[in-house]
């Protein structure tokens, strides 16, 4: 929803603009790159530019729904709104608000939102007067529109804010919510293990939120991954990339199909912690050639039997590198509604291939050295060996 001829996308960010101002113009530089990424990967035409602690997007206003929808889809963006830019006049702001409420009112009680910025004689009015005169714009459309004018400031069905500036001002009928976070690559990237499940690519996307690029890595267990188990996979590695279009996410897949035989073969209650140690093993060798500096897995505590924290604490020795659990304290059905608002959801709505691997009495409350005693003495050589016979899925 927006005025008529708006050209222009508001970006506002949050966390960062509390930083120093040497970090917050270098995380604004990098909100900008990553703005002008999604652009140039969705081919929509524009142009991002800082001022004054905030980012505007100009485009076109053919254009504009698209640019606004990219800027949302950016890690450290807390809101943005598609936008007429006017004169920083009186009666052209009046009549741009007018104009919004003309077009897109449908019903309901309305507010007026101004706020003016610059000095006391910038302009030869105040945000009250915006408020008080722009209501009676508004009222006047509403009227004309054969509606009933009635305000609301509390909780109002139609908005039209106003930004005026001292060189220009902005009208716009409401604030998209972002992800919020931190700009992508303002942390150092991390190896998220990718299952193909529901919990994994959510992770992943919170670690993005929060600054990390992410290389995703999928560790296909063979006959025991379940059908499709890989393609549901490389479907959800795909949305993460495309919402990171400057950084190479492609999907890593390594193949552990024979250690998983043999881990079926001669291993019973702590098999799954062993697969997981296995699982950490090939993503720190990932890691260390990919410059990445910990790992990302879905597990929640006491959602599964190798994720009680007698087990995680089991399966954590295997590596040198910190694993990130940003969904280490989620309900279940807070994280399902997650993948569905990432787009994922009906990607992985399919058995977890882990659960053909977990034995039928596993073991809840293990100890490293049980853990080490039962599994195979070459564990760790042979998930490096698997990690270096990696395989790459360009983006579909």
């Amino acid at each position: 929803m927006h005025p008529p001829d708006a050209e222009t996308v508001l970006v506002r960010h949050g966390e960062l603009g509390v930083k120093s101002d040497q970090v917050r113009i270098k995380m604004e530089r990098q909100l900008q790159g990553h703005i002008d990424a999604l652009l140039e990967d969705r081919s929509i035409p524009g142009r991002v530019r800082t001022e004054r602690n905030r980012l505007y997007v100009e485009t076109e206003p053919e254009h504009v729904e698209d640019a606004t929808a990219a800027a949302t889809d950016a890690f450290g963006v807390v809101s943005a709104s598609p936008a007429v830019r006017v004169e920083p006049e009186r009666d052209t702001i009046l009549a741009a608000m007018k104009r919004g409420a003309e077009r897109e009112y449908d019903g309901g009680a309305f507010a007026v939102r101004a706020r003016r910025a610059g000095p006391a004689d910038a302009h030869p009015f105040s945000s009250t007067d915006l408020e008080r005169e722009g209501g009676a714009a508004v009222g006047e459309a509403i009227e004309a529109l054969g509606g009933d004018v009635v305000v609301d400031l509390d909780d109002p069905d139609f908005t039209v804010f106003v930004e005026c500036r001292p060189e220009k001002a902005f009208v716009f009928l409401e604030k998209r919510d972002g992800p919020g976070g931190l700009p992508l690559g303002s942390q150092r990237p991390l190896v998220a293990l990718v299952s193909g499940g529901h919990d994994s690519p959510v992770a992943a996307w919170e670690a993005m939120r929060r600054g990390s690029p992410i290389v995703p890595l999928y560790v296909d267990l063979g006959a025991f991954g379940g059908a499709d188990h890989r393609a549901r996979a490389v479907v959800t590695a795909d949305r993460l990339a495309e919402l990171a279009p400057q950084y190479d996410m492609r999907l890593r897949v390594a193949s552990a199909a024979d250690l998983v035989a043999d881990l079926m073969a001669t291993v019973e209650a702590t098999r799954m912690l062993s697969l997981r140690r296995a699982m950490l093993a090939v993503a720190e060798q990932v890691a260390d050639d990919r410059d990445a500096v910990g790992i990302v897995t879905g597990e929640s505590i006491g959602q599964k039997s190798s994720q009680t924290t007698a087990n995680l604490a089991a399966t954590d020795v295997a590596t040198d590198l910190p694993v990130h659990r940003p969904l280490v304290t989620t309900d279940k059905t807070d994280i399902l509604e997650r993948a569905r608002e990432l787009g994922t959801y009906e990607d992985t709505s399919i058995p977890a291939g882990c659960n053909r691997v977990a034995p039928e009495h596993p073991e809840t409350n293990a100890t490293v050295e049980a853990v080490e005693a039962a599994e195979p003495d070459d564990l760790f050589e042979r998930a490096r060996a698997i990690a270096d016979a990696r395989t790459i899925v360009d983006r579909g």
